[in-house]
């Protein structure tokens, strides 16, 4: 059976839970040889036996370069080039202003932006014209989140990332468009709670602010990666496709 990305190369990193994992599976169902990254080896290899259909675990810190050029190492070797870019990989937790480290900023910011930065950069050689590269962005660049403030910036820089890499990359007819995920109920999202209290009070909070009243499912999410990642969006470039529920549009 055709799928809608048979015969295509597929590279996700953060790929070990939550929409990574999604979009692995995803991906996979549809026909992708896909190449999944994660830091610790032993969730990695479960994820990997999870997805199946032939897909390769890789395991790396995007934050560390050196890490980077080994995924892109074995991908070149094994697959020779990248169809279908993913930079998944992110995370973040609260710390509110007048609290914030230096330990704090260079941790967010060193995944979510130089670790993206250079996972793209480091893929250039390998893309094929007329690819696609997704980046996860999120509802917190777009909107005030006491606490989070960080981590939104971080997210927004990625936002720009975009509307400038569309243009370097405008030669090669490359698209970059932003995955917005708003709350999705992933492993990361629940373990930004401290405590049971404040989880409850997260979940009531995504309730009354979401039209939709409730978490994405990390499925969902990778329905709008698949779109991305395929055909479909062919004239779709330097877009965000927000899977929020509406919580950022209202």
């Amino acid at each position: 059976m055709m799928g809608k990305l048979n015969g295509k190369v597929a590279v996700i990193t953060g790929a070990t839970s939550g929409i990574g994992l999604a979009a692995a599976k995803r991906f996979a169902a549809e026909g992708a040889r896909v190449f999944m990254t994660g830091r610790r080896k032993r969730e990695l290899d479960a994820a990997v036996d999870e997805v199946g259909n032939g897909s390769r675990g890789i395991q790396g810190d995007i934050a560390n370069l050196a890490d980077l050029d080994r995924l892109f190492e074995i991908v070149k070797d094994e697959a020779g080039a990248i169809d279908i870019l993913f930079a998944n990989a992110g995370g973040g937790e609260f710390s509110a202003l007048g609290v914030i480290t230096e330990e704090h900023f260079d941790r967010t910011f060193g995944v979510n932006v130089k670790g993206t930065l250079f996972t793209v950069q480091k893929a250039l050689p390998l893309l094929r014209d007329d690819s696609s590269i997704i980046l996860t962005g999120s509802t917190a660049a777009t909107t005030g989140t006491p606490g989070f403030s960080v981590y939104g910036a971080s997210k927004a820089a990625i936002r720009n990332f975009a509307r400038s890499w569309i243009l370097d990359l405008a030669g090669r007819g490359i698209r970059v468009n932003i995955l917005v995920p708003g709350a999705t109920s992933t492993a990361g999202w629940h373990e930004l709670a401290p405590s049971e209290e404040a989880h409850n009070e997260m979940i009531r909070f995504v309730s009354t602010r979401t039209p939709l009243g409730r978490l994405a499912e990390p499925d969902e999410t990778a329905s709008a990666a698949l779109f991305l990642a395929s055909s479909d969006s062919s004239f779709v470039t330097g877009s965000e496709l927000f899977v929020d529920g509406g919580s950022a549009q209202i």
